[in-house]
């Protein structure tokens, strides 16, 4: 059978993440960046560990007034500094739950300027796997974090994102541009079931090209997200696609 993963950012605040466990198989936990503390994520690690959901980190600039959307300058230093102590308390909390932290992904501004920039991208993942060597890269699929994880030897989780829109060129649309978020359910549902099936995703000026992403992100702050996240699994499962976190690639 054909299986796909659903994840959701959670612990970002927004109130749905106890009904977001009930649908997904892996969390991606806001650890004190953008947002998030050590009670939060507590309560998501304890719950995964109940629900058996598979539990990631979700580190971004630390700028919670942006929600860490906006990039901002600064040494690289101090940047990696930032992701490392963000990284040491979900770590640490997940010991103490005794979770396993499967994968990192990052969030927001972070997430896009990695996407973009394979330099700076091998820059933060070499870090990140130099802290645990078996940590997986949940990366957006054909982008420079794909290349950047392979090229540190970190295990990946390939990704597609269920309500943004995408540029020809494999790269989310920026938020600031018009129709960057899609918000028809049935738009949403229609794309997912065709990447599960087919690994085709139609970007934002109608042509079409070709994913390999097996985990598809459901963003906890987008309006109706638990519905949105409802529907889509029962469609999938509809289709005969398991909902299901597999094993990431193993880098080679």
């Amino acid at each position: 059978m054909t299986s796909i993963d659903l994840n959701a950012d959670l612990g970002e605040g927004m109130g749905t993440d106890e009904d977001l466990l009930r649908i997904v198989s892996s969390a991606s936990i806001a650890c004190g960046g953008h947002a998030g503390d050590a009670p939060t994520i507590r309560h998501i690690l304890k719950a995964c560990k109940a629900r058996g959901v598979r539990a990631g980190a979700h580190p971004g600039y630390a700028d919670p007034k942006r929600f860490g959307r906006f990039r901002v300058v600064m040494p690289l230093d101090q940047l990696l500094g930032q992701i490392r102590s963000q990284l040491f308390l979900v770590r640490f909390i997940a010991d103490e739950v005794g979770v396993p932290l499967a994968y990192v992904k990052l969030h927001g501004a972070l997430a896009n300027q990695t996407a973009e920039e394979l330099a700076f991208a091998v820059g933060i993942f070499a870090t990140i796997q130099a802290m645990d060597p078996q940590v997986a890269a949940l990366a957006l699929d054909n982008s420079q974090q794909v290349r950047a994880a392979k090229a540190v030897g970190m295990p990946l989780i390939r990704e597609a994102y269920a309500d943004r829109a995408y540029t020809p060129q494999g790269l989310l649309v920026p938020r600031n541009q018009p129709d960057a978020v899609i918000d028809d359910i049935d738009a949403v549902i229609e794309r997912c079931v065709r990447l599960a099936k087919s690994g085709e995703i139609v970007a934002i000026d109608g042509s079409v090209f070709k994913s390999t992403a097996r985990s598809i992100c459901l963003h906890g702050d987008t309006p109706g997200a638990v519905d949105l996240a409802s529907e889509l699994r029962d469609a999938l499962e509809g289709e005969g696609i398991a909902i299901a976190a597999d094993p990431p690639e193993v880098a080679l």
